[in-house]
């Protein structure tokens, strides 16, 4: 069995692939534990100049695994580990890039938001039904999806779960570039690889200050991470997330 995160280092440029093509790279702790590790990791390292993130063939991310919401709404708790990623995504110091294919659904959108360059396939489909969940967006998405994309957009992605197509999230400014699919890897990796060949000193002084103040995301993802914990709990949550289960049997 293979691992469902592979963690592979080229030259400057680490990658960190999901690959859990089965459930289209919905992500369990486990994985989320492995890309914080790998994006920690990255921090630390002189060798790591930037970070690209990719799914596997078709599918970028769909989400958090499902069945890992159905039981903490059924009152097993919300897992810490997705926490810990998207601070890691928001306090992080190495350039993020994505490369973004098929379904990017939840977390496989909204932590787009973190990155500094995000290349799609041309079928890529970006989406966030976290309302017909009875759910609320996360990774501070409420405050940086507005930001990005004024409000009107915003409010169309995150709470009325519309979905936006590649050129669509380009038009938006979450994604630079759209290419066909069979040269999604390798666009993604030769942006990474500019990037990673820059002057270390003068890039991260550029990325903070264009970031600006980090403490302000992190407060908003903890924000969210409480309501969304609060609603998890929720007689319309175990509902919706019931509803789900038996249209996928």
């Amino acid at each position: 069995m293979s691992d469902p995160v592979v963690v592979t280092d080229e030259g400057g440029v680490r990658i960190v692939r999901m690959n859990r093509p089965e459930k289209k790279n919905a992500l369990t702790a486990a994985m989320y534990a492995a890309m914080t590790q790998a994006l920690r990791e990255a921090d630390t390292s002189d060798a790591i100049r930037c970070v690209m993130i990719a799914g596997a063939p078709g599918a970028f991310c769909a989400g958090n695994d499902i069945g890992d919401f159905l039981a903490a709404a059924m009152g097993g708790g919300l897992d810490t580990h997705a926490t810990d990623f998207l601070r890691a995504l928001a306090q992080g110091r190495t350039p993020l890039v994505a490369a973004v294919g098929g379904a990017a659904i939840g977390i496989g959108t909204t932590m787009l938001f973190h990155c500094d360059h995000v290349v799609a396939a041309a079928d890529a489909t970006l989406s966030t039904p976290f309302l017909k969940l009875a759910l609320i967006p996360e990774a501070a998405s409420t405050l940086l999806a507005p930001q990005r994309m004024g409000h009107a957009r915003a409010f169309s992605l995150l709470a009325m779960g519309r979905p936006l197509t590649a050129a669509e999230a380009k038009d938006a400014g979450i994604v630079n570039t759209v290419v066909e699919p069979g040269a999604l890897d390798a666009a993604a990796l030769q942006a990474a690889q500019e990037i990673a060949a820059l002057p270390p000193g003068a890039l991260a002084t550029t990325r903070e200050l264009m970031r600006g103040n980090t403490d302000e995301v992190t407060a908003r993802i903890d924000a969210e991470v409480a309501h969304f914990a609060k609603l998890l709990q929720s007689d319309e949550a175990r509902a919706a997330f019931q509803a789900f289960m038996a249209r996928k049997k």
